[in-house]
């Protein structure tokens, strides 16, 4: 349970971390995280909506950018 708490965090770090450096986005290690967490629900959602989902650790990573890269995207708008 810990060991997947963890490497949640972890990809959800790693997530973020690619959506700032593709949307030229620089922020903290928390920040990323969060990014990548929230974003990991945003990409399901949208994706969802035109039905794309992502399964596995690829799929889910991939998700996780495009909900985090569309965060960030919006946080630059307002």
């Amino acid at each position: 349970m810990i060991l997947g708490i963890i490497w949640t965090l972890f990809l959800g770090g790693l997530a973020g971390w690619i959506a700032g450096k593709l949307m030229g986005s620089e922020g903290s290690m928390l920040r990323n995280v969060i990014l990548g967490l929230v974003g990991g629900a945003v990409g399901s959602f949208v994706l969802g909506l035109i039905g794309i989902h992502g399964h596995g650790l690829i799929g889910g990573t991939i998700v996780s950018v495009v909900g985090a890269s569309i965060l960030i995207w919006l946080g630059k708008k307002f």
